[in-house]
């Protein structure tokens, strides 16, 4: 199975993606929607983006494509991380690329011990995952996502998220079938 890149550098480039239910990829339709509402908000020129639960990588690679500087690929799951690596190594998107195979919150510690930062984090782990609390909480307890920052979550539509965490504040959510997109943006400290 595959999916594709929407636009930019990359456009129209064929991402693999695993067989069965290892993964739920965001669908073209999704990711569509979602950096069109992106694209009128932020400009992806040389932006450092953070894609958590990454899977394919397809959010990120989208990202490198639009323009942005780097992305930090966060992938617990081992059977997922050649795909990933393979489309990073397709798209030529390795160099501007780092992917941490550890658990989420571990890893956003580790990249805040490093004194890391980020304009835009993806995030969209499993449905039934018990991160949708401790990922955003991490988040919100660092300084990874300086003011003015956006988070993207994906959750069912059967799970709304809160309406904060910390300075994190939901600015729009956005439903597509089963899937619910959640935005949110770090306001000023």
């Amino acid at each position: 199975m595959y999916m594709r890149i929407i636009a930019g550098a990359f456009r129209g480039k064929k991402l693999l993606t695993p067989q069965g239910v290892v993964t739920r990829p965001t669908s073209d339709r999704v990711k569509e929607a979602l950096f069109s509402i992106l694209a009128s908000r932020i400009d992806f020129s040389n932006i450092r983006v953070l894609d958590i639960c990454a899977g394919t990588g397809s959010l990120g690679i989208e990202s490198i494509s639009r323009g942005a500087g780097s992305c930090c690929f966060i992938e617990y799951n081992r059977s997922v991380l050649p795909i990933l690596n393979k489309n990073l190594a397709d798209t030529k998107c390795k160099n501007r690329s780092e992917v941490l195979s550890m658990d989420a919150v571990i890893a956003l510690h580790r990249c805040a011990v490093r004194g890391d930062h980020f304009d835009l984090a993806f995030f969209d782990p499993p449905y039934s995952s018990d991160l949708y609390q401790t990922v955003p909480d991490a988040l919100a307890s660092t300084a990874l996502l300086p003011s003015g920052s956006i988070l993207v979550i994906e959750c069912s539509v059967r799970s709304p998220l809160q309406e904060s965490y910390g300075m994190l504040k939901r600015f729009d959510r956005r439903e597509y079938g089963e899937t619910a997109l959640e935005l949110f943006i770090v306001e000023e400290k």
